[in-house]
């Protein structure tokens, strides 16, 4: 092994490292959930740090050719897994124009949330116990898939299905790049590391900028082209360079007994119970009543299911999913799954309302439309890269790190609530500061979890944020999508309506209800064959303009909410302890 000590429990022994250091600490056997199954068994410094090969896990590793292939075939199944949402989550309109779909268009991203949320918990179980090749190479080709479902559609329905296959993939590609890019960092340096990670996303960061010039000079369908072209260069990246070394929970274990590690009871509980609870939730108000059956129903046995896989995970599984040595610092790791639930609720705020208010707002036009996204996705990337090299310059310090971001969040997100038809130039700098504070959360929360979990479960626990991340965004999306509705319905109503009635004289109740409607599906070229508006001079511009009206006074209520999510959020991370004695320069997995 690697170091060299006779293992006592609770006992303070001098250690001799590689390269000749010494160095006291403290060291105890720690019984992993594998052990029991006749495992070799590992040494655990404190219940995390895991060395159970003749490899020198306190030297960074030289960084040979195949470790930086590693490195840049992660970034890709992680940029991978990202753009579909992005991009096309910024040409809806396009797309329903196209397919149809209008009345259920918003399932595209939801279903990619939805899936990605669902999967990940079980999936990082899996990765930790089986290694994270085979599962990485599983999530790229179901994005390919996926896209090329997205890409051929000709009805939303098969689209969504696409969505799905994406987001599988997603949630699969994600959590592997962000945990075995944590593993190769000496653990002082995960943050720099997963900096220059996710920096790779840049080229996407006028994503909806590419999705709209894409979707408006040719047909939103190479969209999905070139997500399924970029997943399938990490694919083969990942099949030909990345060869990490065999997983520490399954190392000597036969095929029978890594089987029985699996929580197939937890995982089948987790899994219904999300994707039941969520789709309730986003029905809810939208597309159906929430008295009604169709949302009442998974509701609640989405909810019993969640409340069932609790009770397995604490007092059923042998094996759980979350295994109780995740909690070795139960306070700072409640925490922070607290503030990614609420960062997860204004992140979505911003990439869902964000580019159909600037659409609806601001003008149509397609150039327009891609760069007034621009500053939301320059400075969520910038906001997580900062405050992740933040995490490894000052070896910690995660609580005023966390607390200045979200207080940041907050202020930017509350403040959209002043956008008016007249005033985009004074958003610019509020979508910066709204960018910072939700960047330095969104990612970093993910890596101040990984710091402070056992070697051997980091996928786990980074999967475990995702979803919190993605469940919080669902409840926060409904949330403010049912606050948004409620008060444009009355809003156009007063704007567009009284606009027909008193500057146009069109008095037909279905004449003005079509208009509505019209407006609040963002299919506005269509109003000019309403009866009253077409051939009139002027008129589709008033109408226009009234729909922007109406939008501008029922956005800034989601905002007005988004300050109660922020609040939550700067109180717990008032109360978040310090990782400082966890930034050491032990690695994980060594790989040469």
């Amino acid at each position: 092994m690697a170091r060299h000590t006779e293992v006592g429990t609770g006992s303070n022994e001098s250690v001799s490292l590689p390269g000749g250091k010494e160095a006291t600490q403290h060291i105890e056997l720690v019984q992993t959930r594998d052990s029991e199954h006749g495992n070799a068994g590992y040494l655990d410094k404190d219940g995390l740090r895991v060395d159970n090969d003749e490899q020198d896990h306190y030297t960074e590793p030289p960084m040979s050719f195949n470790r930086m292939m590693s490195l840049i075939a992660m970034a890709f199944l992680w940029t991978g897994s990202q753009i579909p949402v992005y991009l096309f989550g910024g040409i809806p309109p396009y797309i329903y124009a196209d397919i149809g779909g209008a009345d259920r268009w918003i399932w595209l991203v939801l279903a990619n949330l939805l899936s990605l949320a669902a999967v990940c918990p079980f999936v990082g179980s899996l990765s930790d116990i089986f290694g994270r090749r085979y599962v990485a190479l599983v999530g790229a080709a179901a994005i390919v898939i996926g896209m090329i479902i997205c890409s051929t559609a000709h009805s939303m329905n098969v689209f969504i299905g696409g969505m799905v296959f994406a987001g599988i993939g997603a949630g699969i590609n994600e959590l592997t790049a962000l945990a075995a890019t944590s593993e190769l960092a000496p653990t002082a340096k995960r943050g720099k590391y997963v900096a220059i990670l996710i920096f790779t996303i840049l080229p996407f960061c006028p994503s909806v900028l590419w999705g709209q010039l894409i979707a408006a000079h040719s047909s939103w369908r190479w969209v999905g082209a070139l997500c399924a072209i970029w997943a399938f260069i990490g694919l083969v990246l990942t099949a030909v360079f990345y060869f990490p070394p065999p997983r520490v929970n399954s190392q000597g274990l036969s095929k029978a007994e890594i089987l029985k590690q699996i929580d197939f009871v937890g995982g089948l509980l987790s899994i219904s119970g999300m994707i039941l609870f969520m789709a309730g939730m986003q029905w809810g108000g939208y597309q159906y009543s929430w008295g009604s059956a169709h949302v009442l129903a998974p509701l609640i046995l989405g909810a019993v299911l969640l409340v069932a896989f609790g009770f397995w995970e604490a007092y059923g599984a042998k094996y759980p999913m979350f295994p109780k040595r995740l909690r070795q610092e139960p306070r700072i790791l409640s925490l922070t799954l607290l503030i990614t639930f609420i960062s997860g609720a204004n992140f979505f705020s911003i990439l869902m309302f964000w580019p159909t208010m600037a659409f609806n707002i601001y003008g149509h036009d397609p150039v327009g439309v891609g760069i007034r996204g621009l500053p939301v996705g320059f400075s969520i990337l910038a906001g997580a890269c900062i405050v992740l090299w933040l995490l490894s310059v000052f070896r910690g310090h995660n609580k005023a790190l966390m607390i200045v971001s979200s207080v940041l969040m907050t202020a930017g997100c509350g403040a959209l609530s002043i956008a008016r038809v007249d005033n985009l130039g004074q958003l610019w700098g509020v979508l910066v500061v709204a960018g910072l504070g939700i960047g330095g959360i969104v990612v970093p929360a993910s890596i101040i979890t990984t710091i402070i979990c056992p070697d051997d479960l980091i996928a786990t626990v980074a999967a475990l944020t995702l979803a919190i991340r993605v469940i919080g965004g669902s409840i926060g999306y409904t949330v403010y999508y049912n606050v948004f509705i409620n008060k444009f319905v009355p809003s156009a109503t007063k704007y567009i309506g009284g606009t027909m009635v008193y500057k146009l004289n069109i008095t037909s109740p279905a004449v003005i209800k079509a208009a509505i409607e019209l407006t609040g599906a963002s299919l506005l070229t269509e109003l000019e064959t309403l009866p009253g508006i077409k051939g009139v001079p002027g008129a589709y511009e008033m109408v226009v303009f009234a729909g922007q009206m109406a939008y501008a006074e029922a956005y800034k209520y989601v905002y007005y909410v988004s300050i109660a999510f922020g609040a939550v959020s700067i109180i717990a991370a008032c109360f978040l302890g310090d990782i400082n004695k966890y930034m050491d320069d032990h690695v994980a997995v060594v790989m040469h």
